[in-house]
């Protein structure tokens, strides 16, 4: 198939291009702005295959993405294009207004015209993917879980542009009859995502020898996916998902943001001992929490896992040993984000305005 990914230089847009390359068939064509967590070195490994190709553009140039539809004529679009990281959306939510409720607009509408289109062997097989968050369902007590007929409750700017994007998608596809799906995630964290997320940020800094940040008292609990493993997701919902239909995809993992930050501590106290026999947990900080945080999200992945055959495949421990160590040795990479664009500075404190 010849698939259109949207934000395919993002943390795990990248993964899911890496994965279609490397793990099928499919002709991939990566849509994205650059914005600051944008990086095409992150798609080196895939840059000469002859089955990708990468377009500069932003998902809210109607014209833009018109002329895509037209001339790269997909089978289907991945659309994971987004403002994404809740401290920013409280410091500006503009922005995510702009990208994630005007930007997915923008596609449905092409994706309409272009679907009308079709012949109907090729109407039969498109699909337009929309790839969302568990943050849309809002805050979970002590007990249960997300599912797909959770009600819609979000706290953030971010979640709140993510809800809307859901329920446009979904009223293309009652409306117009687009051949829609939506994905909704936990948490990922792997290679390559940008540092501004806490376990990026904390491996940067605890290498460094700073504070490593932790907001509250660090009880907020988050379900956490290894990103490959939601690329394997992604590709399942999009390959064998029922049209119409909603796929919750979780890790099986819930951990305490304390614990996270623990468990990275513990990696780098075997793998890069400090001075002195010192643990890095001596520099977990308590910080200001962030207004409005979400006490506790956790997905039941039931659907997917029934339906799709699709599960989980790193744990934990695993996954976060995969990460520390990917960190330690790809000191280029985020060393070229620290001088561009990010040094790990405190964001969504201030009052957000228009």
């Amino acid at each position: 198939m010849r698939i259109i990914v949207t934000g395919g230089a993002g943390f795990i847009g990248s993964a899911l291009v890496r994965h279609l390359i490397a793990e099928s068939q499919h002709d991939v064509l990566n849509f994205d702005k650059l914005t600051y967590a944008g990086s095409l070195t992150s798609l080196d490994c895939v840059a000469q295959n002859p089955r990708y190709r990468f377009v500069l553009g932003d998902i809210c140039d109607a014209a833009l993405v018109t002329k895509i539809f037209a001339e790269f004529n997909p089978d289907g679009i991945v659309h994971l294009a987004a403002e994404s990281h809740v401290d920013r959306s409280i410091d500006g939510p503009g922005a995510f207004i702009q990208t994630n409720i005007n930007g997915t607009f923008t596609l449905l509408q092409a994706a309409r015209e272009h679907f009308e289109g079709l012949s109907p062997e090729r109407r039969a097989q498109f699909r337009f993917h929309h790839v969302s968050t568990d943050e849309v369902y809002g805050s979970l007590g002590a007990s249960g879980k997300f599912s797909e007929t959770t009600p819609y409750d979000p706290r953030s700017p971010y979640s709140a542009s993510k809800a809307a994007s859901d329920h446009l998608v979904s009223a293309w596809g009652h409306t117009f009859g687009l051949p829609v799906l939506l994905s909704n995630c936990s948490n990922n964290y792997g290679p390559y995502q940008f540092p501004e997320k806490l376990i990026p940020l904390c491996i940067i800094k605890a290498l460094a020898g700073e504070p490593l940040p932790v907001y509250g008292k660090g009880e907020n609990v988050r379900d956490w996916l290894y990103v490959e493993d939601h690329a394997s997701a992604l590709r399942t919902v999009f390959e064998k998902g029922r049209r119409g239909e909603t796929y919750n995809i979780g890790g099986d993992a819930e951990r305490r943001n304390i614990d996270v930050v623990g468990a990275l501590c513990a990696v780098l106290d075997r793998a890069s001992p400090r001075p002195g026999g010192l643990s890095y947990r001596e520099l977990i900080t308590f910080v200001a929490d962030r207004p409005g945080h979400d006490a506790r999200y956790a997905i039941d992945a039931t659907k997917i896992r029934e339906e799709l055959c699709w599960a989980p495949l790193q744990s934990f421990e695993a996954g976060i040993e995969a990460t520390v160590t990917w960190y330690m040795n790809n000191f280029g990479w985020w060393r070229e984000i620290q001088a561009r664009s990010y040094r790990g500075e405190r964001l969504g404190l201030k009052l957000a305005r228009p």
